[in-house]
């Protein structure tokens, strides 16, 4: 299949350099998928303004990094800044440029109910595994970017819950991103199962160690079974000069639930985007995020959430704080199909412009086919409320600290929506280092002028 011609095709190189040594490559259905997602990759090429899922987000910048596939790192938890990664109790799992590094992961025990392997193992000894279930929910022809990770991932996670197991551990997946002497790129892979009335918290960090340019592009498809709960918390807080693009895709079944949460402060041009179908009725979505921008830094949140049974239900709260130059994107759309009716989906983004060069670009969207629905949608933008403000002063706060305890507030509305007690804690620990980093470089400009 020919690349389009009016959209360049970035990494031209790289699936013939990979081909022969990626896992599983003596599997003839794997080796076929890989093919055809390059094919399809091929075909639609590195996104571009013109396609209309992406025309808030300018991907120029990553077709002249010069990239190239990224090779393992070999870094101790020592080289992950302090504070970058979430700080909680947890079972881990980590990933060095997209590899699975057993030396530094503390896996639960199998008995348990939860396992997690390597993906780059499973395809090797156990390619039976993933057969019909990679690939399956993440569409490469709606997410081309996951048409890419398809055809390049050289390793990831495959994590799955037992029938009824309730994993009150949480499981935190850290991922470390390396750049050499040339830019690099990883394509991490992660398959999470849920079985019926299973249970799982599961978090993850994208954090950057040294300087230098890379480009992670990850997946995740989540299955959800009947009656399970999937809590999935998510740090983007990648090194300043990194790319970031990461696509999830879940499926929920009858009365399922899935809970997400996402913080994005990281990283040069980070785009988070999850794809929901609700394919159960009483199923329960809820997508929570905040993203907190300054310099030159590009975030973009996007959501789709596909109502394909009745009496389903859908929460999203998303609240963005922009700083300097800075750029944030919010698009979320809802789909009801025809015969979903009694469906109830919710969807606001709110966002606090701090400076007069912050942007924001907000597109929400209902697209509704059954007639017996509750749904709304909505955006709102602005400054800090000077009455607010104002009230805080005349108490006798100083301005710095009047605007932090605004913006704070502002900010911890999202995070107060995490359902599980710990990891709110780790996520506003996040949140609190970024407002005094702001607070402190605020200060430092006054002094200098």
């Amino acid at each position: 299949m020919a690349a389009r011609k009016d959209t360049p095709l970035a990494f031209a190189d790289a699936f013939a350099a990979l081909e022969t040594c990626l896992p599983g490559k003596t599997v003839p259905w794997l080796s076929r998928l890989r093919a055809e997602s390059w094919d399809r990759y091929a075909a639609l090429g590195l996104p571009t303004v013109r396609d209309e899922s992406w025309k808030f987000t300018n991907l120029n910048a990553l077709r002249r990094a010069g990239i190239v596939p990224g090779q393992d790192g070999a870094p101790t938890l020592n080289a992950v800044p302090l504070g970058a990664a979430l700080s909680i109790d947890a079972h881990l799992a980590v990933l060095v440029n997209g590899v699975f590094r057993a030396d530094l992961s503390a896996l639960p025990d199998e008995d348990a109910g939860l396992s997690v392997k390597s993906f780059a193992a499973v395809a090797d000894d156990d390619p039976d595994q993933l057969e019909g279930t990679l690939g399956r929910l993440a569409d490469g022809d709606t997410l081309p970017m996951a048409a890419l990770n398809t055809a390049l991932a050289a390793d990831g996670l495959v994590i799955h819950m037992r029938n009824g197991a309730e994993i009150e551990k949480p499981l935190h997946i850290l991922s470390i991103g390396i750049a050499g002497e040339a830019a690099v790129m990883f394509q991490p892979r992660v398959l999470v199962t849920a079985e019926e009335n299973s249970s799982v918290c599961i978090l993850e960090s994208h954090v950057g160690a040294g300087d230098g340019v890379y480009f992670s592009n990850t997946v995740t498809e989540l299955d959800i079974a009947p009656r399970a709960r999937v809590r999935h918390y998510k740090l983007q807080n990648e090194h300043p000069a990194a790319f970031h693009i990461a696509a999830a895709a879940v499926s929920l079944g009858d009365g399922a639930a899935y809970e997400n949460f996402v913080l994005q402060v990281g990283g040069r041009i980070a785009r988070n985007e999850i794809h929901v179908h609700i394919g159960g009725e009483r199923a329960e979505c809820t997508m929570n995020g905040a993203y907190l921008l300054r310099g030159k830094q590009h975030a973009d949140s996007t959501t789709f959430v596909d109502h394909a049974a009745p009496n389903s239900r859908s929460r999203e709260f998303y609240k963005g704080v922009i700083d300097d130059t800075a750029r944030g994107v919010f698009q979320g759309k809802i789909l009801v199909r025809k015969d979903s009716q009694k469906t109830d989906g919710q969807q606001l983004n709110k966002a606090l412009l701090l400076s007069r060069g912050a942007e924001i670009d907000s597109k929400p969207e209902l697209e509704i086919y059954a007639d017996d629905v509750i749904c709304s949608h909505g955006a709102t933008a602005g400054e800090l409320d000077n009455e607010a403000l104002f009230y805080l002063r005349s108490r006798g706060i100083d301005e710095a600290t009047a605007r932090g305890l605004l913006i704070e507030a502002f900010v911890g509305e999202a995070v107060q929506q995490i359902d599980h007690a710990a990891s709110q804690e780790a996520f506003q620990k996040v949140v609190d280092g970024w407002l005094h980093d702001g607070a402190q470089t605020r200060a430092n400009d006054g002094e200098s002028a």
